[in-house]
């Protein structure tokens, strides 16, 4: 077991100029790239500003479904059949019939009737409707749409709002619906992910400094992430001219552009510091790390956004909005951190130890250690501990890894239970006005005023037809009641369905079904929450099947190129799921179940919103790969070195271990403060992704990678003969290709093999 030293042909002095043209790219002015960079992303802060205000808060609708035909159809010929915003009324004791209340109402209905860009005014005086009008008879509602694209529909409500949320003679009115809803959220998000990165950097730079000991280069890690944030922020303002983006996007933004920045900052000057610990000067420590940690950014970054992609395929813009946000902080982390992080290198060099808070400690403890902070030599030396738990496991390696994949199954069997729904009004705190609003109307009118399912009729029909087919789709199993029809010219017309139980309940969904399949003498589309649902759940299955094959396929591509083994790619794809029943488990038992509740602050619906378990398995098996990537590259370069598989992954973990560990706790850290969002979808995803991470570092990587690669042995790295001459030629290796096998004058022992000869000579 031998480990190769890293000495440059020539000599220190010559390194500069005879690096790779990347290298000399990102070296050679560095204060000139420094400079760009500093203006690019002054740029940046003034193209992505006001980026939130232009941003959607729905998305979970399949724009080529039935119920969004069915819908934009409605609003063209009856805009009072689909409202998005709803006076609630309130008359208190003397009743919304009271000759005072009601005149006031009507007042109020005909003012709101003549505001600009609102249509489809109706109200519980105009149509006598039961559904419109509490069961205790002090409450009541007029319905109206706001019409137009949701920017613009938000920028009316802006308007309106103040004029009638309030006091008005003997009622009092307060605001709900969807748009309400949604407006409401996208407020709450972005005061959210203000709050959330006022808690997220502080914490990440005192982690930051506590594992590099330097505050120099602790600040490093944390300005990569500032520029990939800001840049993506500019990059997601230019999308928006466009295309739909979801003001969800933001938060994975921030969570991305932190974590992901600080990971490949991390193993960067992690990789810097220990070349110049070995005793290379600073422009061949930077040329070694870009050859060998610059190759493993660049790739996992690639693996990461290929995790990101996938969302691409479904046609819901809040998924797709992801995809876009993802790969751009993703793209531009590994830029900054392959581009800006060198070029601060050089000038820095030997200072990047500067300002060592550790030291103080150190003296304390009356030892020496080098400048990663744990030493490079003496008794145990830099990860000595991981080495000795990778020999621990790899010696007991069939119990690890039976008992460790046994107990991420136990946890991820919640997830047979789960019930997939819709986002409402539910995701907002209960101190929310609209939520407010939303709570009177689910718990004291006999039906849900904004909601039910709409049935549209195209196709000339007669009195009696129409007559048939309400008393047709009235007789279902689930309709509590059937109204209409509300005709207009050219054959068109709608029938207001109300479902029993819960407006997007599995009987709803059922009714959606029957609905579509009942004979009728018209053609006939069908919409409303239930129906949303049920065909947004359609095109996730539908598309499913892709999005996992693109990441599964280009996932095992670049593993093996990476590593040139059959076996490691398919172990990397099979361990990474694992890693992700946690999340999952977890999922469903606080968020569905409702475990945790009162102590997270939320409420549990019942359901999962459909949408959100393909977003979380995108960026956790992302992330995951992002941390394969780090352990295997190690492994790889030291078996190419050395072609002992025992100690290279021992090897491995011994100088990953800690990196992969650190750069976890940061970015859960960053993702638990996404987690203290008040809307509970951000919620669910900050913590559920948190759990995630630190279970793929803290389990995954410590003992079932180790166990594994222990079961497999020298198979690990077989490849067909075809194969290997592939990766021969197109492979991507960490290792720096001047020094790229060991050569008698250029071999050190190694650590392990140091401490294990002492010991014996001691003994």
């Amino acid at each position: 077991m031998a480990e190769v030293k890293k000495t440059a042909p020539g000599g220190g002095g010559g390194a500069r100029g005879g690096g790779g043209g990347w290298t000399r790219f990102v070296t050679a002015r560095p204060r000139l790239t420094l400079l760009v960079a500093l203006v690019l992303t002054a740029l940046a802060v003034l193209a992505g500003g006001g980026v939130a205000d232009r941003m959607g808060s729905g998305g979970w609708e399949d724009p080529a479904a039935e119920s969004t035909y069915a819908t934009e159809a409605l609003e063209r010929r009856f805009p009072g059949s689909q409202p998005n915003l709803l006076l609630l009324v309130n008359a208190g004791p003397e009743g919304v019939d009271a000759p005072a209340a009601a005149a006031e109402a009507r007042k109020l209905a005909e003012r709101l009737d003549a505001e600009p860009g609102v249509d489809g005014v109706g109200s519980y005086w105009s149509t006598g409707s039961p559904a419109l009008r509490s069961e205790d008879g002090r409450q009541a509602v007029i319905a109206a749409r706001i019409a137009g694209e949701e920017k613009d529909a938000a920028a009316v409500l802006d308007r309106i709002a103040p004029e009638y949320r309030g006091a008005h003679g003997p009622v009092e009115v307060s605001l709900g619906g969807g748009l309400a809803v949604r407006h409401e959220m996208q407020v709450i998000i972005q005061e959210d992910l203000l709050r959330a990165e006022l808690i997220a950097l502080p914490l990440t730079l005192v982690l930051l400094v506590m594992v590099f000991g330097s505050a120099v280069a602790a600040l490093l890690p944390l300005g990569v992430g500032i520029v990939a944030i800001l840049g993506t922020n500019a990059v997601l303002r230019g999308i928006t001219e466009f295309t739909d983006v979801s003001v969800f996007a933001q938060n994975l933004t921030t969570a991305l552009g932190l974590g992901l920045a600080i990971d490949y900052a991390l193993f960067v000057v992690r990789r810097y510091r220990e070349e110049l610990a070995a005793g290379a000067d600073t422009y061949t420590a930077v040329r070694t790390t870009l050859r060998t940690a610059g190759r493993t950014v660049l790739f996992s970054a690639l693996t990461v956004a290929v995790s990101l992609a996938a969302m691409l395929v479904f046609p819901q813009y809040f998924l797709r909005s992801f995809a876009y946000a993802g790969i751009a902080v993703v793209l531009l982390a590994a830029t900054a951190a392959l581009t800006l992080l060198p070029a601060a290198l050089v000038l820095l060099g030997d200072r990047v130890n500067a300002l060592d808070l550790r030291r103080l400690l150190r003296r304390r403890a009356g030892r020496e250690s080098g400048p990663d902070g744990g030493g490079n030599g003496g008794s145990g030396g830099e990860g000595a501990g991981w080495a000795r738990a990778a020999s621990l496991v790899m010696r007991r390696a069939p119990v690890f890894a039976v008992l460790t994949t046994a107990g991420l199954v136990l946890l991820g069997l919640p997830f047979l239970g789960v019930e997939f729904g819709t986002a409402d009004d539910r995701q907002l705190p209960v101190t929310a006005s609209s939520r407010v609003v939303q709570d009177q109307l689910r718990e004291g009118f006999p039906g849900d005023p904004g909601g039910g399912i709409t049935v549209l009729a195209e196709g000339e029909a007669t009195p009696a037809q129409y007559a048939s087919y309400r008393e047709r789709i009235a007789a279902l199993d689930g309709v509590a009641r059937a109204e209409g029809p509300v005709t207009a010219a050219g054959g068109h017309a709608y029938f207001t369905v109300v479902p029993e139980g819960e407006a997007v309940g599995a009987e709803a969904q059922r009714t959606v079904g029957e609905l579509r399949a009942a004979p009728a003498p018209f053609d006939t589309s069908v919409t409303g929450q239930a129906a949303v649902l049920v065909d947004s759940k359609d095109a996730l299955a539908e598309r499913l099947p892709w999005a996992a094959g693109i990441v599964v396929l280009v996932t095992l591509l670049l593993v093996f190129l990476l590593t040139g083994s059959v076996l490691i790619p398919v172990q990397a794809v099979v361990l990474n799921a694992l890693s992700l029943t946690a999340m999952f488990g977890a999922v469903v038992w606080v968020f569905q179940d409702g475990h945790l509740a009162g102590l997270l602050g939320f409420t549990a619906t019942g359901d999962i919103e459909t949408t959100l378990p393909v977003l979380m398995f995108c960026v956790a098996f992302g992330l995951s790969m992002d941390y394969g990537v780090f352990l295997l590259s190690r492994i790889k370069e030291e078996y190419d070195a050395t072609g002992d598989h025992e100690h290279s992954v021992r090897f491995g973990l011994r100088h990953t271990g800690g990196l992969i560990t650190a750069a976890a706790v940061i970015l859960a850290v960053v993702m638990v403060a996404i987690g203290t969002s008040r809307v509970t979808n951000t919620k669910m995803l900050g913590l559920g992704v948190a759990l995630a991470v630190l279970m793929d570092a803290m389990v995954v990587r410590s003992l079932l990678v180790p166990s594994v690669m222990k079961l497999t042995g020298r198979l690990t790295w077989w490849a067909p003969g075809p194969l290997r001459r592939f990766h021969d030629r197109f492979g991507i290796s960490e290792t720096d290709p001047y020094n790229h096998a060991p050569t008698p004058g250029v071999i050190e022992v190694s650590e392990e093999l140091r401490e294990t000869a002492s010991s014996r000579s001691t003994g």
